[in-house]
């Protein structure tokens, strides 16, 4: 007891904790940091040892140089509690899946629901935190402060701090060409100091938040119309189905060697080959898809705007959007929206459609007779576009992505600790729930179908981002745009246009089969629709509408 006593009041003062928990967080909670660097090739030397030894250095002299500004009685447990909490996770999400974060990943984190969580939770994740947060919390916790003066704890944090910062400026003078070079060539490896990486992320969120102005949406055009429509046709019936995590390269429609499309296959369907996505996480590209402005002035909006949504319904169009993700980012906030959870009163969902609270995407078709019937005539007379926003192909849980009667592929991969499973096995529980996305949108094709005594009917199909199944061992999604591989970037986007309506708003079904390969974006969807609805507004451009030049009027 007089032994533990001793070495718990070594650390009876602030700054020795701030230096221990520096210490800790650098070297053992980025351990995914240093394996990252280790793997380079120009860290195959001694010089690469040397190197990554002072950063090593460097980066624990940048925490406690953080934490010296609170080393104070009253706050520095609580500060160092939230470092070591930030620091456990944020290794064990970027040493499993390989991913880093930045703004756009701490959205993710900030709009994940409970089932996402439930999904991402394992024993895995619970030994990771209780080793790299656990143990040194509860030292922490044990650890009683000396009393002192004001003035020794100002001067001996004084010290800590400018110390701190004296080594970070001598390890950056001796080693800048290596640093620099390292950092401008492995961009990646900024976003992966922790749990700095984390608490900039968030910043950038404050100050991206700050920056456009809190105020309502601004309408896109005041003066956009619905053109009239022939006495001789029929309103349009578009289903607008945004995918989730779909990667094009894993259709069959799009040349992959396995059978992932057999029943769109057997539709007159148009599979367009080569489109990327606004983002790498639904936070982003699912606001981004629905805008006016292209992904470029989207990234770079000072203000808000209304989306394609608000558009369709203020030119009249009944307008419906049918969620069974996370939640539609607020682009459905201002119009009728529900939930694929909650069929319409006196029809229920088939018998393990819906089970603990999570729905399979077949629930999308549920009452959809009867959800299209409760939208208002008059807007029903204009047209309509029904959104149903799939849970799709979400990881990493990949299996429960789809039900037993559509798992074509064996075996699959039934954990979300992707890195336990063979790298076929990943693959094989993501491809099934492609099938079971094939089977979704053949339905909607066949219920399409049956809709054309009244309507027009017409499908896009088009998923936000890609997803990573372990290739340069990266999982998921998420990673910053300019860093993110093709593989979280190339979406799937498909159309169906039966004869009538093809003849109703005079589209070329040959011309539109030579524009298959064109590279296309997320960029192209508000146009596209706008033009396929009949609306007259300044915001549409010709050049991005993928059937213009394929129609005849």
């Amino acid at each position: 007891m007089q032994i533990k006593t001793f070495r718990l009041s070594f650390y009876s003062s602030p700054w020795k904790l701030v230096l221990l928990a520096s210490v800790w967080i650098a070297l053992f909670a980025n351990w995914p940091l240093w394996k990252a660097m280790a793997n380079l090739p120009e860290m195959g030397q001694s010089r690469g040892i040397f190197f990554i030894t002072a950063f090593a250095l460097m980066v624990a002299a940048l925490l406690s140089a953080l934490l010296s500004l609170v080393a104070w009685h009253s706050t520095v447990k609580p500060v160092i509690a939230l470092f070591l909490l930030a620091a456990a996770l944020g290794a064990y999400f970027m040493g499993t899946y390989g991913v880093v974060i930045d703004s756009s990943m701490m959205v993710n984190v900030l709009v994940t629901d409970w089932r996402e969580v439930r999904d991402l939770l394992s024993l895995r994740l619970l030994l990771s935190v209780l080793f790299l947060a656990g143990l040194p919390l509860i030292f922490l916790w044990q650890v009683k402060f000396e009393p002192a003066k004001l003035s020794q704890q100002l001067t001996r944090n004084f010290l800590v701090l400018a110390g701190s910062l004296t080594l970070v400026l001598i390890i950056g003078l001796l080693s800048f060409a290596d640093l620099s070079s390292t950092m401008r060539n492995h961009r990646s490896l900024r976003y992966m100091i922790n749990p700095l990486n984390s608490f900039y992320a968030v910043g950038m969120l404050i100050h991206e938040a700050n920056a456009i102005p809190n105020k309502p949406p601004a309408i896109i055009d005041t003066t956009a119309k619905l053109l009239p429509r022939s006495a001789k046709t029929k309103p349009l019936l578009l289903l607008l189905v945004v995918g989730e995590t779909a990667r094009a390269d894993h259709f069959s429609l799009n040349a992959y060697p396995r059978a992932t499309n057999p029943e769109l296959a057997q539709q007159d369907v148009m599979s367009f080959r080569n489109v990327s996505s606004c983002g790498t996480n639904t936070a982003t590209s699912l606001p981004c898809m629905l805008s006016h402005l292209g992904r470029k002035d989207f990234v770079a909006r000072q203000q808000e705007y209304e989306n394609l949504l608000d558009l369709l319904q203020q030119t009249g169009l009944a307008v419906f959007w049918l969620e069974n993700q996370a939640g539609c980012k607020e682009v459905c906030d201002r119009i009728p929206h529900g939930f694929a959870k909650h069929p319409p009163k006196g029809i229920q969902h088939a018998a393990g459609v819906c089970e603990e609270g999570e729905c399979l995407d077949e629930a999308l078709l549920t009452g959809l007779d009867a959800r299209l019937a409760s939208l208002p005539q008059v807007r029903r007379n204009q047209g309509v576009v029904l959104v149903l926003h799939q849970m799709g192909s979400h990881g990493p849980a990949y299996y429960k992505r789809s039900p037993p009667t559509h798992k074509p592929f064996q075996p699959e991969c039934k954990t979300n600790v992707l890195q336990n499973c063979p790298p076929q096995q990943i693959i094989n529980a993501f491809d099934n729930s492609i099938v079971y996305t094939d089977y979704l949108l053949s339905r909607g094709i066949d219920w399409l179908s049956k809709q054309q005594a009244n309507y027009e009917p017409a499908m896009l199909y088009l998923s936000d981002h890609g997803e990573s199944l372990g290739e340069n061992n990266i999982y998921l999604h998420g990673l910053p745009y300019a860093l993110a591989p093709k593989e979280q970037k190339h979406v799937p986007m498909i159309f169906w246009l039966p004869p009538s309506t093809r003849v109703s708003k005079g589209i070329d079904y040959d011309c539109l089969h030579h524009k298959l390969d064109e590279p296309l974006s997320h960029d192209n969807l508000f146009h596209t629709v706008v033009g396929l609805v009949g609306i007259q507004t300044k915001a549409y451009q010709t050049s991005l509408d993928i059937l213009h030049s394929c129609r005849s009027r």
